[in-house]
């Protein structure tokens, strides 16, 4: 149920002060918070919501967690960094930290959106999160989000990296394609270049009549690995896997 009455001051306005010691940062100018508290249903017009401030937050997450992976994975190669940010800043990722930061108790939505026997969207929470850094760097600039971004979102790339760079994605993808369709995916190679002692290949994963996204690698074990990731990734983003296969 968002911003509840407890959450609530005499008047019936959100307590901001109870959402700052929730977040850990004191707004020089609180209206900012409001403003990222306020969905469009609670608005008085669609420019006193959140949006605006969730289109600039979602940027602002975008450029922390990129820079991030920079800095944390430096052997990494371009796609796999991209394939962890892409869960990392994702709408389901931002939504939970909003949970965990119990963001929903200082939600302002019209009387619509929310009610004891309707859950406030996923999508709702995502961008509250968003809105949230937003605002905070409008108040403070990036310095001032470091520390809430830090404390919600690296334990997040953790547990993505482990996942993404420890995984036998071959192996993964193979049990998922014996078990629905009864087939073994094959690996092309697409792509050879450079001289004989430092050649880097481009391969593509297929499943049946299917070719998914190719990816080059330092040699062919290692492509065929990248390739097998994208095809997983695809077939996730479509909801025919789920994460924790």
């Amino acid at each position: 149920m968002a911003a509840s009455d407890q959450q609530r001051d005499s008047e019936g306005v959100v307590d901001v002060a109870a959402c700052q010691r929730r977040i850990g940062y004191v707004f020089r100018d609180p209206t900012l918070l409001v403003a990222a508290l306020t969905h469009a249903s609670g608005a008085q017009h669609r420019l006193a919501s959140n949006e605006r401030l969730e289109f600039l937050g979602d940027a602002i997450l975008g450029f922390w967690v990129c820079e991030r992976l920079y800095r944390m994975f430096p052997d990494s190669l371009e796609g796999d960094l991209t394939r962890i940010k892409s869960v990392v800043v994702s709408r389901e990722t931002c939504s939970r930290i909003s949970e965990q930061l119990e963001l929903i108790d200082f939600l302002i939505v019209g009387k619509g959106l929310a009610t004891p026997s309707r859950a406030v969207p996923t999508s709702v929470l995502s961008d509250l999160f968003e809105s949230l850094v937003a605002a905070i760097y409008l108040d403070g600039g990036i310095d001032a989000v470091r520390p809430l971004v830090e404390r919600m979102l690296v334990p997040e790339i953790e547990k993505v990296a482990s996942g993404e760079m420890g995984s036998n994605h071959k192996s993964l993808l193979q049990q998922w394609a014996q078990r629905d369709y009864g087939i073994t995916p094959t690996y092309e190679v697409l792509q050879e270049v450079g001289p004989d002692h430092s050649k880097s290949f481009h391969v593509s994963a297929q499943i049946g009549g299917r070719r998914y996204a190719p990816a080059w690698g330092r040699n062919k074990k290692e492509a065929e690995q990248r390739a097998a990731s994208n095809a997983l990734v695809e077939l996730r983003s479509e909801g025919r896997l789920q994460r924790d296969h």
